[in-house]
């Protein structure tokens, strides 16, 4: 069979996505491989497909234990055979799985970096046939990225000690130019494929949110969509407790995550949240890499993340069926303060100094420009994007700022009140100092630095604080200031040349806070959108039939099929197992062990209703 008869049968696909069969071609021809997909675009297929057609055994390097277990529950659902060995194991079961995969019983095995280094598994490693190694997240090799681990530093020795160099792949969402570079030269990956699919998620709705009542907004949005899964990030984690208790009280189905719960209640909330039990779960970013649960509809940041790359891998979470979601990020100036200490408190320990003063820079460059994306106007996709190193010529027309109706307001005059008090404090002061001037605050600190002597001294009094801190971080964006990236972000004149030409004008962009509701937004329609009342019905009770054979197998329900293969079967309504066959998501192993089952439910439910399609699905 060749790749897409092999897509067909184990994962129920007719076609393939972008950049996938470039990559898989590339793999089965012998060549090493490097794919930067976003969340949800099926990096993982990229290497199981190969990994089926290729003789001996694929070896997939993984950070974490909860993503070698999703993966391997659901390749042996698909008719797979694949195993994980890591730290859950004992030493028994670890060299039970070992010899199996030295039989050939095991087409995949997936393993923690770590485990390179173990005497056993080396012994293992130079008896088998292995025809490829894969490193999933692989942006962890990299001492550029926000997740660095010097266990993967390990993978090219361990490499190149085999007696055959197999092929090897690597996989990441996160990676921007320095981050790439850096995959390909630790992993010496030779004469590699490197397909980069983009780093848009059209399915998702960004969204900035200046509240200083972040808890009633959580409140309100989670009991809109009492029926929806969603995730809320903390920065801390006295605010999960708080927010946890306070969820609770409203009668949410709630749970929690972060690294101050014992591992035993961890693991059980975690398995609440994936298996559909708690639809919500507040958490720390301690939770979520490897979750591969694919029906979460929004991601909300109560708290500002400390780089884009993390909020882009977090928000990420959501919608990862394809279905339209919200990513919404709760923003205030206390954000900042927050995660300058979280970071200021860092683990540095077996570092040097210059290698901590390294990291201590690129992380306040991190923070400033995740500050950037919270306060711009522009939009919010673009910016996201332009991170990473992707150009776009116009604005998405469908993220929370571009869907706002701006007032324009010339702040011109302000402008150059606030580039005047900067020039009086000689570039010694930041940003607290500089607003309490500016609006003439009575406070003892401007009266100990002198700035209540200033001639700009309440020059601008009759705004509020809140309106010069936008008019300030204008100025930042357009480079008549500039804001040093250390701690304390001194304020500095920049290049106030154009100011004085009189054709230049400061424009502020003020707009009312709204947040869009998920069913309103221009482009991406979600495909329940298409039910009627009738095709819900049938769709709660294929929901329901999937909760109890999830519970049956001891699997989460989107490893059994996914929302939007429901859906289909709702709008398609397949009658035998030809037609279920049909249905994107349903392999030759699944119609075999379920597909009766989700049948009897379709063929009664027509039969109850004895109506046509279009009673199901709305063609409107």
């Amino acid at each position: 069979m060749d790749a897409r008869q092999n897509l067909k049968k184990y994962f129920g696909y007719d076609s393939f996505r972008e950049g996938q069969e470039k990559i898989i071609n590339a793999i089965l021809a012998g060549r090493d491989a490097l794919a930067i997909m976003p969340t949800g675009a099926g990096k993982s297929i990229c290497y199981q497909i190969p990994a089926v057609m290729l003789p001996g055994i694929t070896l997939v390097i993984s950070p974490l234990i909860s993503l070698m277990m999703d993966q391997v529950k659901a390749l042996n659902e698909a008719g797979i055979r694949a195993a994980f060995i890591n730290s859950s194991l004992s030493e028994a079961q670890i060299a039970k799985a070992l010899q199996l995969a030295e039989k050939g019983v095991y087409k995949i095995i997936y393993v923690a970096p770590e485990r390179l280094e173990s005497h056993y598994f080396i012994h293992f490693a130079h008896r088998a046939d292995i025809s490829m190694i894969t490193v999933d997240e692989a942006h962890c090799i990299s001492q550029w990225g926000q997740d660095f681990r010097p266990s993967y530093l390990k993978i090219i020795e361990f490499v190149k000690s085999l007696p055959k160099r197999p092929i090897v792949s690597a996989f990441t969402a996160t990676a921007t130019q320095e981050v790439k570079t850096d995959i390909l030269c630790v992993l010496n990956l030779i004469e590699p494929e490197v397909v980069v699919t983009g780093f848009d998620r059209k399915n998702l709705f960004y969204s900035v949110e200046k509240r200083k009542d972040k808890d009633r907004f959580v409140i309100e949005y989670v009991e809109k969509h009492a029926k929806e899964s969603g995730i809320i990030y903390c920065a801390t984690r006295k605010n999960v407790d708080n927010l946890f208790t306070l969820l609770s009280k409203q009668g949410v189905s709630v749970t929690r995550y972060h690294a101050g719960l014992d591992k035993e209640e961890r693991k059980r909330n975690q398995d609440d949240f994936i298996y559909d039990r708690t639809p919500v779960i507040v958490a720390t970013n301690a939770f979520g890499m490897g979750i591969d649960k694919s029906n979460v509809r929004y991601v909300i940041h109560y708290n500002m993340p400390q780089s884009m790359e993390s909020y882009y891998q977090e928000a990420g979470r959501a919608g990862r069926d394809g279905e339209t979601s919200q990513c919404i990020l709760l923003f205030s100036a206390q954000d900042i303060m927050i995660n300058k200490f979280l970071l200021e408190n860092k683990d540095f320990s077996d570092l040097s100094s210059e290698e901590i003063e390294i990291i201590k820079q690129r992380d306040a460059r991190r923070l400033k420009i995740m500050e950037n994306y919270c306060r711009t106007n522009g939009c919010l996709r673009n910016t996201i994007l332009d991170y990473f190193g992707e150009k776009v010529i116009k604005p998405c027309d469908n993220c929370g700022n571009c869907m706002k109706d701006y007032k324009k307001i010339d702040m011109t005059e302000e402008a150059k009140q606030v580039i005047n008090c900067v020039a009086e404090t000689r570039g010694r002061y930041g940003l607290t100092i500089v607003l309490g001037t500016l609006i003439g605050a009575n406070r003892a600190r401007l009266k100990e630095v002198g700035t209540n002597r200033y001639k700009t001294y309440g020059a601008l009094k009759k705004y509020s604080e809140s309106q010069i801190r936008e008019l300030i971080y204008e100025l930042i964006n357009q480079g008549y200031l500039i804001q040093s990236e250390d701690q304390y972000g001194v304020l500095k004149l920049g290049d106030i040349s154009k100011l004085q030409d009189e054709n230049t004008h400061v424009i502020l962009k003020v707009t009312e806070e709204k947040i869009q509701e998920a069913g309103k937004l221009k482009g991406k329609q979600r495909n329940t959108d298409k039910l009627t009342s009738a095709g819900y019905v049938l769709f709660d009770a294929l929901r329901k039939l999937r909760t109890d054979i999830a519970r049956e197998e001891g699997l989460p329900p989107y490893i059994i099929f996914n929302d939007k293969t429901l859906i289909e079967m709702c709008i398609k309504l397949p009658l035998d197992e030809e037609a279920m066959l049909d249905i994107a998501g349903v392999g030759v192993n699944k119609l075999q062990k379920y597909g009766q089952r989700f049948l009897a439910v379709i063929v009664d439910f027509k039969k109850m209703h004895q109506e046509d399609k279009t009673s199901i699905q709305d063609d409107a």
